[in-house]
C-alpha cells in the first residue's frame, strides 16, 4: 500500500485526487440530484459534483504535480475553503441585516408582514424551478460538456426557458399577490393582511432573480468558476443592511392601521431587499460571460431532461408536501400574538446556524464519497460512510444545541431587544430558541439521510417520508391555539417541528435499514451517550456560571453576559470531556478547522 494511501485509512476525512486519464471519456454521469432540496433559499444550497470512477486509476498523491490538465478547474481544496469563508462571511451578514430590521421596525405587526411576505418568492420559485433546477439541469449541465459545443447550446436553451418561465411565472404571482396573502394569514389572527400585500408587491419580483441567479450559478459551477457565486450573497446582504440603516434613520413608524404601498419606509424596504437579490443575480453575469459563454437565444427542450422527468416529479412533490407544512404553520402563527412569525423565523434561523456553518462544511467531505460508494454499488462502504457521518456530526451539534438550550433566552434578549425591539418579544424568541434545541441532531440526521437517498438514486422515499412528518405535524399545529394562549402559541409551533424532525429522523434510520441492512448503529448509539454525558456536565458548568453574573444589570448587558460567559464555559467543557474520553470522531473536526484556518 502506497504511503498516502496509510494516510488516508487513518484519517478517513483525509480528501482523495482521482485522476482523469487523458483519452478517456467520462462516463455516463449520475442520474440523481446533487443539492439538497430542503433548503429553500437558493443561495444556501449547497450543490456535490459527483465525478464518476475510472477503474483502476491510482489514487494521486497530493504532493505530486497534478496530472489534469490546467483547465480542469481550481483546486477543490482551496475552492472549498474559500468558499466555507465565504458562505461563512454571508451567513454572518445575512443574520446581521434580521436583527437590524427588528431594531429598526420593532418585533410586531410590521415585521410579521415583511417575514411572511418574504417568504413568497422563495416558496414560488422552489415550486417554480427550484426543485427542477437541482435535480435535472445541474447534472445535465455537467453533462453537455462533453457536446462537440462542449455545452453551449444546452445552456443557452436552459437559459431562454428558465428565464422565460421565471418572468411569467413572475408577473402571475405579483398580479396573484392578495391571494397568497390570504393563503398564509389567518385573518381571525393579528397579523396585517394590508400590510403583508404591500410588501409582497415589492418583494415578489425576487422570484426572477432568484431563478437567475440559481441558473447562472449552475452555468458557472459546471465550469469550475465557484468565486462569484460563494461571494454574490454578501453582496446581496450588504445592499440588505445598507437599505435598513436607511430605514431606521427614516422618520416616524409603519402605519399598520392604514397599510400603503406608498408608505415611504414600505416603500424603501421593499424595494432595497428586492434590489439586493437583483444585484446578486446580476454580479454573476460578468464572470459568465468571461467564462466563454455567449447568450442566445435558443427555445426547444433538450431531449436528454426527458429520462430525469420522473425523478423530477418526486423531487417537485416534496418541495410541494414541504410547503404545505410551511404553509400551515405561518397561519397558526399569525392566530397567536403580533410577532409569533417574526419570533419563529428568528428562532429557527438561530437553530440552523450551527448546522449551516458546522454541519455543512464537516460533511462536504463526505457526501462525494458516499455518492460514489452509492454508484459503485458499494453497500458495505455507503454504510460505513453514513456511519462515519452520523458520528462526526453528533459530536459537533449535541453540545451546541445543549448549551443552545441554556443560553436560549439570554441570546434572544441579546440580539432583538435593541432599537425597537420590545423586551417580551425578545425573550419569547430565546424562549423559542431553547425549546427546540434538542432537534439539532435529528434535524442534520434527516439532511443526511435524505441524501443518503439521493444518491442511490431513490427521490420516491424523501418524498414520503416528508409525507408521514407533514401527516404528523399538520394536527399538532392546529391543537397549538387551542391548547396553548395566544403568547405561548409560537413556542408550541417550535416544538412540533422539532418533534417532527425527531420522527422524521427515526423513520429515516428504520427505512435506511431495510435498504441497507446492518448500519453500525451501536457505535453510532455509543458516540451519542459519551456526547451526551460531556454536554450534560458542559450544561452544568454554564448554569454554575450564569449564577455569578449579577441580576442587578438591565436586562440587555445581563444577557450579554450570560451569553458570553455561559457559551464559552459551556462548549469548552462539552468538547474539553469529549477529547479527555477521547472520542476518536473528534479528532477530524479539529484537524478540519485547522486545515481551513491555514487556507484562509
Amino acid at each position: 500500500m502506497r504511503p498516502w494511501q496509510e494516510e488516508a485509512m487513518r484519517d478517513p476525512d483525509a480528501t482523495r485526487f482521482i485522476p482523469r486519464t487523458a483519452g478517456v471519456p467520462l462516463a455516463a454521469p449520475s442520474r440523481w440530484p446533487t443539492a439538497d432540496p430542503d433548503v429553500l433559499r437558493p443561495y444556501d444550497a449547497l450543490a456535490t459534483q459527483v465525478m464518476p470512477r475510472i477503474k483502476d486509476a491510482p489514487l494521486a498523491r497530493p504532493t505530486e504535480a497534478p496530472q489534469q490538465p490546467k483547465d480542469e478547474g481550481p483546486s477543490v481544496a482551496k475552492a472549498s475553503g474559500r468558499m466555507a469563508i465565504a458562505s461563512l462571511i454571508s451567513r454572518i451578514t445575512g443574520f446581521l441585516w434580521k436583527v437590524l430590521l427588528v431594531a429598526a421596525i420593532g418585533s410586531g405587526i410590521a415585521t410579521d408582514s415583511f417575514n411572511v411576505a418574504n417568504t413568497m418568492p422563495n416558496i414560488i420559485f422552489e415550486l417554480l424551478l427550484g426543485g427542477v433546477l437541482t435535480s435535472v439541469v445541474v447534472p445535465l449541465l455537467v453533462r453537455s460538456q462533453d457536446d462537440p459545443d462542449h455545452g453551449q447550446a444546452y445552456a443557452q436553451r436552459l437559459l431562454t426557458t428558465g428565464v422565460t418561465v421565471l418572468f411569467i411565472g413572475t408577473v402571475i404571482a405579483v398580479i396573484a399577490a392578495p391571494a397568497f396573502t390570504s393563503l398564509y394569514i389567518d385573518s381571525s389572527g393579528h397579523a396585517s393582511g394590508g400590510l403583508t400585500t404591500a410588501f409582497a408587491y415589492l418583494l415578489l419580483p425576487e422570484i426572477f432573480f432568484y431563478g437567475v441567479f440559481a441558473l447562472v450559478s449552475a452555468m458557472l459551477n459546471a465550469k469550475h468558476v465557484f468565486g462569484p457565486t460563494a461571494w454574490a450573497p454578501v453582496i446581496n446582504n450588504l445592499v440588505v443592511i445598507f437599505t435598513i440603516l436607511v430605514v431606521w434613520l427614516m422618520p416616524g413608524s409603519i402605519d399598520t392601521d392604514h397599510p400603503s404601498i406608498t408608505d415611504p419606509k414600505v416603500l424603501t424596504l421593499g424595494l432595497g431587499v428586492t434590489g439586493g437579490i437583483a444585484a446578486q443575480a446580476l454580479m454573476l453575469i460578468p464572470p459568465l460571460l468571461r467564462s466563454g459563454f455567449r447568450p442566445r437565444w435558443r427555445w426547444g427542450l433538450d431531449s436528454r431532461m426527458k429520462e430525469f422527468g420522473g425523478l423530477a416529479l418526486w423531487v417537485v412533490g416534496y418541495v410541494a408536501v414541504s410547503q404545505v407544512g410551511l404553509t400551515i404553520t405561518t397561519r397558526v402563527l399569525t392566530k397567536g400574538t403580533s410577532g409569533g412569525v417574526t419570533a419563529y423565523n428568528y428562532a429557527w434561523l438561530l437553530f440552523q446556524l450551527p448546522y449551516g456553518v458546522l454541519g455543512v462544511s464537516l460533511l462536504t467531505a463526505i457526501m462525494p464519497r458516499m455518492s460514489r460508494a452509492a454508484a459503485d454499488g458499494d453497500t458495505k462502504k455507503l454504510v460505513s460512510d453514513l456511519s462515519y457521518a452520523s458520528r462526526i456530526s453528533t459530536v459537533t451539534l449535541v453540545p451546541i444545541s445543549a448549551v443552545m438550550t441554556i443560553v436560549g433566552t439570554s441570546m434572544g434578549v441579546a440580539l432583538f431587544a435593541m432599537g425597537k425591539g420590545r423586551l417580551e418579544d425578545a425573550e419569547r424568541m430565546g424562549q423559542a430558541l431553547a425549546i427546540t434545541a434538542f432537534a439539532l441532531l435529528p434535524y442534520a440526521l434527516v439532511m443526511l439521510q435524505m441524501r443518503v437517498f439521493y444518491a442511490m438514486k431513490d427521490a420516491r422515499t424523501p418524498t414520503l417520508i416528508m409525507i408521514v412528518m407533514t401527516v404528523v405535524k399538520v394536527p399538532l399545529l392546529f391543537l397549538c391555539p387551542v391548547l396553548l394562549n395566544a403568547e405561548n402559541v409560537v413556542l408550541g409551533v417550535m416544538m412540533v417541528n422539532a418533534l417532527t424532525y425527531v420522527i422524521g429522523a427515526m423513520l429515516g434510520q428504520v427505512w435506511l435499514w431495510v435498504t441497507l441492512g446492518n448500519l453500525r448503529s451501536k457505535r453510532v448509539i455509543g458516540v451519542i451517550l459519551f456526547t451526551v454525558v460531556a454536554s450534560v456536565l458542559g450544561v452544568g458548568a454554564a448554569w454554575v456560571v450564569g449564577l455569578v453574573v449579577p441580576s442587578s444589570l438591565s436586562p440587555v448587558p445581563h444577557a450579554w453576559i450570560k451569553l458570553i460567559l455561559q457559551g464559552l464555559v459551556g462548549i469548552a467543557v462539552s468538547f474539553g470531556v469529549l477529547m479527555a474520553l477521547k472520542v476518536e470522531e473528534l479528532k477530524p473536526v479539529t484537524s478540519r478547522f485547522t486545515r481551513l484556518i491555514k487556507r484562509g
